[in-house]
């Protein structure tokens, strides 16, 4: 339908995730009809991104300094380290309001089919920031999917040669939910999981 420039924007647009066809045309269109002024900012911004921002060299999360905030932190407890697949993992975990330790992005999780190992994961870095003897606690919580998983499993693994002690994020059902709708994976794991109430 549309051609030339705003074609390429919409097919810019339609690669990033999450952005359907549909989405990607209403954005083009909506920064075609936009002020100067706002589009300008929005380019300032993606290039100050493109220029300042990189990972943090301790644990992986994003930063503009060369270490993060959290790795920064000193009211943080050193002793702990929470594992999460990518950096905006980070956000939920501190949304959640209950974890006061640091944290160590994995850049992904293992994936052979699409020719990810664990070598190319920020394993060796982990390890590399457990010499020190300081750390007594790794929680796993890579995503409850079969990539996730096999992270978890292989780093439960790699870790009890070592005599850190390693949990995983506890998996179920959700607050709200309906035991009806839930799969029965959902269900063993959550009746796996289940907790005293007394």
């Amino acid at each position: 339908m549309f051609e030339g420039a705003i074609q390429n924007l919409i097919d810019e647009l339609g690669r990033l995730p999450g952005v359907g066809p549909k989405s990607a045309q209403r954005m083009a269109l909506y920064l075609l009809a936009a002020e100067p002024d706002d589009v300008a900012r929005l380019v300032d911004s993606i290039q100050a991104v493109r220029e300042r921002v990189h990972y943090c060299s301790i644990c992986g999360n994003i930063t503009e300094a060369d270490t993060c905030s959290i790795c920064r932190d000193v009211t943080r407890d050193p002793t702990v380290i929470c594992v999460v697949e990518d950096a905006k993992d980070i956000q939920s975990v501190e949304n959640a309001r209950v974890f006061r330790g640091r944290y160590h992005v994995l850049g992904g999780a293992i994936d052979p089919i699409h020719g990810i190992g664990p070598d190319q994961l920020r394993i060796r870095q982990l390890l590399t920031r457990l010499q020190d003897g300081q750390v007594t606690e790794i929680i796993i919580a890579t995503n409850p999917n079969i990539e996730g998983e096999a992270t978890a499993s292989y780093l439960a693994r790699t870790l009890s040669t070592i005599g850190i002690a390693t949990s995983r994020l506890a998996m179920g059902l959700p607050v709200g939910g309906d035991l009806e709708y839930a799969d029965s994976v959902t269900l063993g794991r959550a009746m796996e999981g289940r907790r005293s109430m007394t």
